[in-house]
């Protein structure tokens, strides 16, 4: 499924995040906290991809324009 990796942890961050779910194990809270920073990031860059086209105007008077004839 993945490669190993030696990496050197904060056993205390460890710990209060296996106290704070139902984790027991390092790998599962690493792999949840990888999976939640990523789902967050994508949110993220997708409300930033969202606002980039937002339309500042007047919506009355854009369709008043519309359709004035004179």
């Amino acid at each position: 499924m993945g490669a190993r990796t030696n990496i050197a942890l904060d056993e205390s961050l460890i710990e209060e995040a296996k106290n704070l779910t139902s984790l027991r194990t390092k790998k599962e809270v690493v792999d949840l906290a990888l999976k939640e920073l990523v789902k967050r990031l994508r949110r993220k860059k997708l409300l930033e991809l969202r606002h980039e086209g937002l339309w500042e105007g007047d919506l009355v008077e854009s369709r008043r324009r519309r359709f004035d004839t004179d």
